[in-house]
């Protein structure tokens, strides 16, 4: 056999942010394959929600370059750690105590990030995204960047931005109505009301959902929290895949207060994919893939460059203060900003200063910002 040449970027590198690794494929009969295996890509910071730091956005990237040219690789598998949350996006203590009123370092960062989804978009493996809980903000735009996606039942799928002081441009803008259409995408991402995995499979965002609340004889039940019998309400509107409100809501409190959160069946869901792939011709299933991709592609290469710019400069005014609201808040008084308040402030003609961020936060917020402030002067 010849010696085959590294084509890493960087050969042996060790992941410290994030995990990697090889495990095994299994065929139609369940039974592991000799000299092929899947490559495990999991954001590792799940004390934090696995939202990704810049160290690990960078290993993120090596980690698909690694997985991308493995010649025995049949797909990537895309997930976290933990059972709560796949990504909530960027760090939002790192957002707050470093990037918020810093443009040009948030310019750099954004470089990163926008090399993270084309790497993703660009990897020469199917990737699976396999969402093991939350799916927010950057997390479902470096999802929808990726082929196919699993859930577990569980799992809440939307957008954060207009809500905590940036814009979805990371990839939703890009990519959401690709799946979902202008009408629902523009939905989620204005109002940034997350959907449950009922309601993003009807609407065609993920590819399947596993039960995954189990009872305590052991059976799978589907998550208490949503609506799960189809049915039209009295607006007329399809209500299947929706959160349950009202009585209904204290209802499954209860029933959730019974159930665990047990994975197995996603993990069975992904196996099942990834053997599915194993049995069809790779370079055919790349070329799909690349052509699929390239309707991404096309929207993602016009807007990196202008989106990564205004979200810099947005670091110097809306981010400066829904950021650090969302990081330093509590439940007493909240994570978000007045929005009222800033809304007559602006239309005042107020500028946008550190005086206007400090009378729209939070009290919460206000009290525990300006604490870590005087910490880090000293």
């Amino acid at each position: 056999m010849p010696e085959l040449k590294n084509h890493e970027l960087v050969a042996g590198h060790e992941f410290r942010h994030i995990r990697y690794e090889e495990r095994p494929v299994f065929d139609t009969a369940g039974k592991p394959v000799e000299g092929l295996h899947q490559v495990l890509i999991a954001l590792d910071n799940e004390k934090q929600l696995n939202s990704y730091t810049t160290a690990a956005v960078k290993d993120v990237i090596l980690a698909f370059r690694r997985a991308s040219i493995d010649r025995a690789a049949v797909a990537v598998v895309f997930t976290a750690a933990g059972d709560q949350s796949f990504c909530t996006g960027g760090n939002t203590a790192e957002y707050a105590s470093y990037y918020s009123n810093r443009p040009l370092e948030y310019l750099q960062y954004m470089r990163l990030f926008n090399d993270m989804v084309t790497a993703i978009l660009l990897c020469d493996k199917p990737v699976v995204c396999r969402v093991n809980g939350m799916r927010i903000g950057g997390g479902q735009e470096i999802g929808m960047a990726c082929d196919f996606t699993v859930a577990g039942d569980h799992a809440r799928f939307g957008q954060a931005g207009p809500k905590h002081g940036s814009a979805p441009d990371g990839g939703a803008t890009d990519f959401l109505d690709l799946y979902v259409g202008c009408s629902a995408a523009a939905e989620s991402l204005v109002l940034c009301e997350p959907w449950s995995a009922h309601k993003s499979m009807r609407l065609g965002l993920i590819n399947e959902f596993a039960l995954v609340h189990k009872t305590k004889d052991g059976t799978f039940v589907p998550n208490p929290w949503v609506v799960t019998d189809r049915y039209i309400d009295d607006r007329g509107q399809v209500v299947y895949g929706d959160w349950k409100t009202g009585a209904a809501r204290d209802d499954a409190k209860k029933a959730a207060a019974e159930l665990t959160v047990d994975l197995k069946p996603l993990d069975e869901a992904c196996e099942r994919l990834v053997t599915k792939l194993m049995y069809t011709f790779p370079d055919c299933t790349r070329k799909t893939l690349e052509s699929l991709r390239k309707k991404k592609l096309d929207c993602w290469t016009r807007n990196a460059e202008s989106n990564r710019s205004w979200l810099s400069l947005n670091m110097a005014t809306e981010a400066a203060a829904g950021f650090p609201a969302f990081h330093y808040g509590d439940k007493k008084s909240g994570r978000e900003i007045d929005f009222v308040l800033l809304r007559r402030r602006l239309a005042e003609g107020v500028r946008f200063e550190e005086a206007l961020i400090d009378e729209v936060l939070p009290a919460g917020a206000r009290a525990a910002r300006a604490a870590a402030r005087s910490e880090s002067e000293k």
